[in-house]
Protein backbone atom coordinates (compact mmCIF):
# COMPACT_ATOMS: atom_id res chain seq x y z
CA UNK A 1 0.00 0.00 0.00
CA UNK A 2 1.62 3.58 -0.88
CA UNK A 3 2.12 5.76 2.31
CA UNK A 4 -0.15 8.19 1.13
CA UNK A 5 -3.02 5.49 2.02
CA UNK A 6 -4.46 4.40 5.40
CA UNK A 7 -5.89 1.52 6.13
CA UNK A 8 -7.85 2.44 9.04
CA UNK A 9 -9.41 5.97 11.00
CA UNK A 10 -9.52 6.29 14.64
CA UNK A 11 -11.39 9.23 16.40
CA UNK A 12 -12.26 9.46 20.02
CA UNK A 13 -15.88 10.18 21.26
CA UNK A 14 -15.62 13.51 22.31
CA UNK A 15 -13.96 15.04 18.52
CA UNK A 16 -16.98 12.71 16.98
CA UNK A 17 -19.02 14.86 18.57
CA UNK A 18 -17.29 18.14 18.01
CA UNK A 19 -16.95 17.22 14.30
CA UNK A 20 -19.35 13.85 12.89
CA UNK A 21 -18.66 14.47 9.49
CA UNK A 22 -15.01 14.82 9.43
CA UNK A 23 -15.39 10.81 10.29
CA UNK A 24 -18.06 10.56 7.29
CA UNK A 25 -15.46 11.77 5.09
CA UNK A 26 -13.24 10.01 6.21
CA UNK A 27 -15.17 6.89 5.94
CA UNK A 28 -15.17 7.15 2.53
CA UNK A 29 -11.46 6.52 2.41
CA UNK A 30 -11.24 3.98 4.99
CA UNK A 31 -12.74 2.53 8.04
CA UNK A 32 -13.10 4.73 11.61
CA UNK A 33 -12.62 3.49 14.63
CA UNK A 34 -14.32 5.17 17.26
CA UNK A 35 -12.40 5.06 20.95
CA UNK A 36 -14.19 5.54 23.95
CA UNK A 37 -12.18 5.73 27.13
CA UNK A 38 -8.78 4.17 25.05
CA UNK A 39 -11.01 0.96 24.23
CA UNK A 40 -12.75 0.34 20.78
CA UNK A 41 -16.17 0.78 21.01
CA UNK A 42 -17.59 1.17 17.39
CA UNK A 43 -16.45 1.25 13.88
CA UNK A 44 -18.25 3.47 10.91
CA UNK A 45 -18.00 1.60 7.79
CA UNK A 46 -18.72 4.15 4.48
CA UNK A 47 -21.50 1.55 2.73
CA UNK A 48 -20.95 3.15 -0.89
CA UNK A 49 -16.96 2.62 -1.12
CA UNK A 50 -16.75 -1.15 1.18
CA UNK A 51 -16.25 -3.66 -1.60
CA UNK A 52 -19.38 -5.26 -3.11
CA UNK A 53 -18.54 -8.68 -1.24
CA UNK A 54 -18.61 -6.95 2.33
CA UNK A 55 -21.72 -4.36 1.00
CA UNK A 56 -23.63 -7.68 0.50
CA UNK A 57 -22.86 -9.37 3.55
CA UNK A 58 -23.03 -6.09 5.42
CA UNK A 59 -26.54 -4.61 4.35
CA UNK A 60 -28.60 -7.85 5.68
CA UNK A 61 -26.79 -8.07 8.73
CA UNK A 62 -27.23 -4.32 9.24
CA UNK A 63 -31.09 -4.54 8.71
CA UNK A 64 -31.44 -7.74 10.68
CA UNK A 65 -29.98 -6.14 13.37
CA UNK A 66 -32.39 -3.08 13.20
CA UNK A 67 -35.39 -4.88 12.82
CA UNK A 68 -34.70 -7.21 15.69
CA UNK A 69 -34.48 -4.13 17.80
CA UNK A 70 -37.64 -2.80 16.34
CA UNK A 71 -35.69 -0.35 14.93
CA UNK A 72 -37.14 -0.77 11.18
CA UNK A 73 -40.14 -3.00 9.75
CA UNK A 74 -39.36 -5.90 7.86
CA UNK A 75 -40.36 -3.30 4.27
CA UNK A 76 -37.54 -0.81 5.37
CA UNK A 77 -35.26 -3.65 6.67
CA UNK A 78 -35.82 -5.75 3.79
CA UNK A 79 -35.31 -2.64 1.56
CA UNK A 80 -31.90 -1.49 3.28
CA UNK A 81 -30.73 -5.17 2.83
CA UNK A 82 -30.89 -5.08 -0.64
CA UNK A 83 -32.63 -8.32 -0.55
CA UNK A 84 -36.35 -8.88 -1.94
CA UNK A 85 -38.89 -9.34 0.87
CA UNK A 86 -38.97 -13.21 0.62
CA UNK A 87 -35.33 -13.55 0.58
CA UNK A 88 -34.92 -11.13 3.54
CA UNK A 89 -37.59 -12.93 5.74
CA UNK A 90 -35.98 -16.22 4.94
CA UNK A 91 -32.45 -14.46 5.65
CA UNK A 92 -34.28 -13.37 9.24
CA UNK A 93 -35.34 -16.71 9.76
CA UNK A 94 -31.72 -18.69 9.25
CA UNK A 95 -30.62 -16.24 11.90
CA UNK A 96 -33.64 -17.24 13.97
CA UNK A 97 -34.73 -14.28 14.15
CA UNK A 98 -39.07 -14.08 14.76
CA UNK A 99 -40.62 -12.41 12.50
CA UNK A 100 -43.95 -12.36 14.38
CA UNK A 101 -43.32 -12.13 18.70
CA UNK A 102 -45.71 -14.27 20.18
CA UNK A 103 -48.12 -12.72 23.22
CA UNK A 104 -50.47 -13.38 25.28
CA UNK A 105 -53.34 -14.10 22.62
CA UNK A 106 -51.04 -15.90 20.55
CA UNK A 107 -52.39 -18.73 21.54
CA UNK A 108 -55.91 -18.69 21.53
CA UNK A 109 -55.71 -16.94 18.44
CA UNK A 110 -53.86 -20.36 17.15
CA UNK A 111 -56.91 -22.33 18.53
CA UNK A 112 -59.10 -20.15 17.20
CA UNK A 113 -57.49 -20.14 13.69
CA UNK A 114 -57.13 -24.07 13.79
CA UNK A 115 -61.32 -24.15 14.90
CA UNK A 116 -62.30 -22.14 11.87
CA UNK A 117 -59.92 -24.25 9.44
CA UNK A 118 -61.26 -27.59 10.83
CA UNK A 119 -65.05 -26.40 10.14
CA UNK A 120 -63.97 -24.55 6.85
CA UNK A 121 -62.62 -28.08 5.50
CA UNK A 122 -66.23 -29.48 6.64
CA UNK A 123 -68.10 -27.52 5.23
Amino acid sequence: MPPHETAMYSTNVRDLKKDPRRALRQAQDAPVLIMEENEPNALILHLDSATMDAQRSLRPALAAALFKDGALSTGAAAELSGLGHAAFLHHLDCLGIAVVDADETSDADASDLESWTLSSSRS
